[in-house]
This record gives C-alpha cells, sequence and structure tokens, in this order.
C-alpha cells in the first residue's frame, strides 16, 4: 500500500476510535442474549452506509467481510483495532475472493463467534442484498440479524452510491433490530435473500424514513442514469 493511502487508513482507524470512544450506543429489540443463551450463532446484515455505526459497536472476535477494493482496504487498520477479523472479498459470494470470504466467516461463526456483512456492498445498487449473507446463512445455520445505525448527528456523503454516513463525535447512535431469520429448508437462495432485504429495507423506512427515502430516490436516478448509458 502507497505511503499516502497507508497514513489515510490509520487515521480512519483513529477517527473510529474516536467514535467508538465519544459516541453514546442505544440498541432496540435486541435478539442477541436470547440467541447466545440458545447457543445460535449469528451473523449481522447492515447496509454499506451504516458500517461505521455498526461497527463502534462491535463485539470483540466479530468477522467481518471487507472488499478487496482500494477503499475496502482502507478499513482493515481500523477493524483490527477493534477487535474485529477482517475477511476480504465480494458479497456477491461469487465475486472476488468471495467464497475464500465466507469460508472465513463460516469459520468464525462455528466457533461461536458473530459475523458482519454490509449485504449491499461493495458496489450497489443501495438496499440490494447480495446473495452471499443467505449462502452463509444456509451452510452454516446461523441467525441472520438485519441492524440498521441512525445517529442523532452525522454525516453523509450524498454523492456516493450508498449515501455513506459517519456519526459525529458525541452523538448517539440508535441500533433498530429486526427479528432473526432463517433459511428454510427446500427454500431459495434468491428467495431468502429477498425476505433479508425486504426487512432491512423495511427497518430503514420505519426508524430513518427521511434518509430511506431520499436514498431511494437517488439510488433510483443512478439506475436510470446508467440505463440510459448502457
Amino acid at each position: 500500500m502507497p505511503v499516502a493511502r497507508w497514513a489515510l487508513s490509520w487515521l480512519i482507524a483513529l477517527a473510529i476510535v474516536t467514535l467508538r470512544v465519544t459516541c453514546r450506543v442505544r440498541v432496540y429489540n435486541d435478539p442477541r442474549p436470547k440467541l447466545r443463551d440458545a447457543g445460535i450463532p449469528y451473523t449481522y446484515s447492515v447496509l454499506h452506509a451504516h458500517q461505521v455505526a455498526v461497527v463502534i459497536n462491535r463485539e470483540p472476535g466479530t468477522a467481518a467481510m471487507v472488499s478487496q477494493s482500494k477503499d475496502g482496504q482502507l478499513l482493515i487498520p481500523a477493524f483490527r483495532l477493534m477487535r474485529v477479523k477482517p475477511k476480504c472479498g465480494s458479497s456477491g459470494a461469487d465475486g472476488k475472493g468471495g467464497r475464500a470470504a465466507l469460508r472465513g466467516l463460516a469459520e468464525n461463526l462455528r466457533a461461536g463467534k458473530p459475523a458482519i456483512i454490509a449485504v449491499d456492498g461493495p458496489r450497489g445498487p443501495r438496499g440490494r442484498v447480495n446473495k452471499g449473507v443467505a449462502v452463509l446463512a444456509k451452510q452454516t445455520g446461523c441467525a441472520v440479524i438485519n441492524v440498521v445505525g441512525v445517529p442523532t448527528s452525522r454525516w453523509t456523503i450524498r454523492g456516493a452510491w450508498d449515501r455513506f454516513q459517519v456519526p459525529k463525535p458525541f452523538s448517539t447512535v440508535h441500533g433498530y433490530f429486526g427479528e432473526p431469520l432463517f433459511y428454510q429448508l427446500g427454500e431459495s437462495v434468491d428467495d431468502f435473500r429477498q425476505r433479508i432485504e425486504d426487512q432491512l429495507n423495511a427497518l430503514e423506512a420505519e426508524h430513518d424514513p427521511q434518509e430511506a427515502a431520499e436514498a431511494g430516490a437517488a439510488t433510483a436516478k443512478r439506475i436510470e442514469r446508467k440505463r440510459r448509458a448502457a
């Protein structure tokens, strides 16, 4: 990694650690205690835009899928400082390193530790869940927990495909969980993927309606521009 990008990656890491120290986190409808008591592993399913908000409330030992893109690699020092284990690949499962990354996440789940996937990454469209999380749940029997992070104050990169969000220091991050989802015997991977997507987008629409609406409109415009350019 070039020196400038190496320095940037560590600046990002320090910024995320600062947020971890200064931000408060409140969670709602948290299913994790019951899942732990039952010995059921789980993976977090989050929007690419919410990665920072969710990671600052990480559990030690969590394994995270990280894009092999240059931007994805910038997050690795931050994850390591937060005691999150990066597994490089694409949440599409068939993408760059996708199968290897899923194997790494599966090993973590079987060891009793959580996993986390930004399910619409690394390139979107925003809110469109890739199949990797569904494949992982089918292989391991883990629960899929959709979660959205809604800071009381944040920066939003409105020009980015995902409208990436960064909580501001000293804000409160509200974490809203969906009911755990499980792969059902005989269900197709795509049908399960769709169930995950529907619940995740409904969760954002319920708890962050203005951002969900603005993001949806921006995504529709982006898709239309690509269609016209094709």
